[in-house]
């Protein structure tokens, strides 16, 4: 694995982790919110946004427009039973769903849950470090890479792991205070 490769694994780690956060709610009303929620719909599990629109009219207000309208108590029932604490309103043509503010136990517990997906996301880092440091020291034994440049090599990895983890503490930051802001 070059370290391109490296680079772009740490990328994908960091936007999974990006992507993740984005599913944790703060109070305010965002379609990520029900990018977890699956429907069972045409014979098959469907991401939600697949066969519905999903908008956000308001700041504590998400709206669901089937595609589909004979889709419309599966789609009601998917996010019913996902374990995101909606209390969704059919009206027979779109569902609403009204964003209840968090409480402050809640808001801990979604703390607590961005530390464990920034964790999982260091993991993904380390494990793309550790692949590439083991193929340029291969390449170093193997004599495809001088000794110097293997370790400028593994110093470029590190200092991309460093600035990968950064990024990571950075968005943990940002989104544990918009999860705790009242």
């Amino acid at each position: 694995m070059s370290l391109d490769e490296a680079r772009i694994r740490m990328e994908e780690a960091v936007d999974a982790v990006r992507r993740e956060f984005s599913t944790v709610r703060t109070g305010k009303a965002t379609p990520a919110l029900l990018d977890t929620v699956k429907v069972d719909a045409y014979g098959a599990k469907m991401p939600l946004n697949q066969v519905a629109s999903v908008s956000t009219p308001e700041a504590s207000l998400l709206v669901v427009q089937p595609f589909d309208n004979t889709l419309l108590p599966d789609i009601e029932r998917a996010i019913l039973t996902s374990d995101l604490g909606f209390n969704p309103a059919n009206d027979g043509n779109i569902i609403r769903i009204p964003i209840p503010p968090l409480n402050e136990e809640r808001r801990k517990e979604f703390a607590k849950l961005l530390h464990h997906m920034a964790e999982e996301g260091r993991v993904s880092l380390r494990h793309a470090r550790k692949v590439g440091n083991d193929e340029v020291k291969h390449a170093m034994k193997e004599h495809e890479t001088s000794e110097d440049e293997g370790h400028h090599q593994l110093d470029e990895i590190q200092k991309l792991t460093d600035a990968c983890s950064k990024r990571i503490d950075e968005m943990l930051d940002k989104k544990e205070k918009e999860v705790m802001a009242l």
